[in-house]
């Protein structure tokens, strides 16, 4: 019996895989870029705009209705997607496609600006609200409410939904869980429930609560990993600029050989940079537009700048601090085992001894639960759009079950599934932001270059 469940979970693992290099093939890869590329164009590169997206945030819009303030919105979306993409997943990353798969996650990073603010916009304009009173947007209304593809919605909800529970849920549970057994000798039985607990308890508060937790939860965690990657580049200052040259070099060498890394090639590094860039920073599946749209607002174009920022934060700054460290940190120590991308992190770290070891526990933690956190109410969200509000408090249980789940089950089939997931949301959400570019470069025109920021949009659901 055990031997055919391992048969089993061998032929769905190796299909999974086949999927995801298919998904990830050149088509996606042409696809993500091409759309970052048009949009960045369209928007009259809006990545310029980040310093002014970043004064914004702190600012509260008066005499403007929403759910939660603008901060809140922005912390929540940072909490879903500054997790464990961008430690594992950025070390997985670099073991799978070499020193240069860092230099093609950080592009989607630069780039996916503009995606990100473009589906923030379209989602914030077109938000709805429900019969409850709250506000519901994201890719699934303005699939449906614009472009009038019902069957396109219903397939974004269906996709997120499935990746919230492997990207947001179980991979997560399963990675603290981990680290706390390998760390500390604590069972994943405690972990999981103490987890499963802790998150069952901020879900039944709602967003509020949700939001609430995340901007205490998100700068600090955020506050502790930044200063720890610095650290741990100044400690290994001399291989510093070494590790940048190669993280370059290896992204446009079509197979390369130094410091004991072996360069698969370029599309490999490029495949997995693009893939563990996306699964970080989530610009162009359209699952942070999602809490952009409960957002108090006075118009959309406000409130996508605020939520392109998380992507600048994520990726441009997180996630490349992650790569330089853990390329550094392999030239450093010879000993590291590069080859085993999910453990990459917590060796570099663990050449700190008790406070580098420190620094990864407690940022892991926040960087799980968070996510825990912000997944649960994307999928929360496409599930109501799907069935109705009667559906949320059976979806509370499942979720909660499966974060235990996660923590004590072996979860090796996930990252692939997690990318699959990934994949097939972010295709729909695509479709809808290079269809509807226009729009966005108009209302781009209108509030952002004709400086009329402080403006506010009478025809936006408020």
């Amino acid at each position: 019996m055990i031997e055919f469940l391992s048969t089993i979970q061998s032929f769905i693992g190796n299909g999974l895989s086949w999927l995801s290099s298919i998904l990830w093939g050149l088509p996606m890869i042409i696809l993500l870029l091409g759309t970052h590329i048009i949009l960045t164009i369209r928007t009259g590169f809006v990545q310029r705009k980040i310093g002014t997206a970043i004064r914004i945030t702190f600012k509260r819009d008066k005499n403007s209705t929403g759910d939660i303030s603008q901060f809140g919105a922005l912390m929540v979306a940072l909490a879903a997607t500054i997790g464990t993409g961008n430690i594992i997943g950025v070390g997985i990353a670099i073991a799978a496609g070499g020193p240069g798969a860092v230099f093609w996650c950080w592009l989607t990073g630069v780039l996916g600006i503009a995606t990100k603010y473009s589906e923030s916009l379209l989602s914030v304009k077109y938000r709805i609200k429900t019969e409850s009173g709250k506000m519901l947007g994201g890719p699934m209304v303005v699939l449906d409410k614009v472009m009038h593809k019902h069957w396109l919605a219903v397939f974004f909800c269906l996709a997120t939904s499935l990746a919230a529970f492997g990207i947001g849920n179980m991979s997560q549970a399963n990675s603290v869980a981990t680290l706390m057994s390998d760390n500390f000798s604590v069972s994943p039985y405690i972990t999981g429930i103490v987890m499963a607990f802790l998150v069952g308890l901020v879900m039944i508060g709602g967003v509020k609560w949700i939001a609430s937790v995340c901007k205490v939860l998100v700068p600090f965690m955020a506050l502790i990993y930044v200063v720890g990657c610095i650290f741990l580049l100044v400690y290994n200052i001399d291989y510093a600029w070494d590790a940048i040259k190669l993280i370059v070099t290896s992204a446009f060498t079509p197979k390369s050989v130094a410091g004991g890394f072996v360069g698969g090639g370029i599309m490999l590094s490029m495949r997995y940079g693009f893939a563990r860039g996306l699964f970080s920073n989530e610009s162009g599946m359209g699952s942070a537009p999602i809490i952009a749209s409960a957002a108090k607002t006075k118009n959309a174009v406000r409130q996508a700048l605020i939520s392109a920022s998380g992507t600048f934060w994520d990726t441009v700054v997180i996630c490349a601090l992650s790569g330089i460290v853990m390329v550094t940190s392999v030239l450093a120590y010879p000993d590291i085992d590069f080859s085993n991308g999910a453990v990459l992190t917590s060796m570099a770290f663990g050449k700190l001894h008790v406070y580098g070891s420190a620094v990864l526990t407690i940022a892991l933690l926040t960087f799980v639960f968070s996510t825990l956190l912000g997944w649960s109410y994307y999928a929360e969200r496409c599930l109501e759009y799907l069935w109705g509000s009667k559906i949320i408090k059976y979806y509370h249980v499942i979720w909660v079950i499966c974060v235990f789940i996660g923590a004590v089950a072996k979860i090796s089939l996930v990252w692939d599934f997690s990318d699959c997931a990934n994949a097939l949301m972010a295709i729909p959400n695509l479709i809808a932001v290079i269809s509807l570019s226009g729009i966005v470069a108009n209302e781009t025109k209108k509030y952002l270059w004709q400086n009329n920021l402080d403006k506010i949009d009478e025809e936006m659901v408020s």
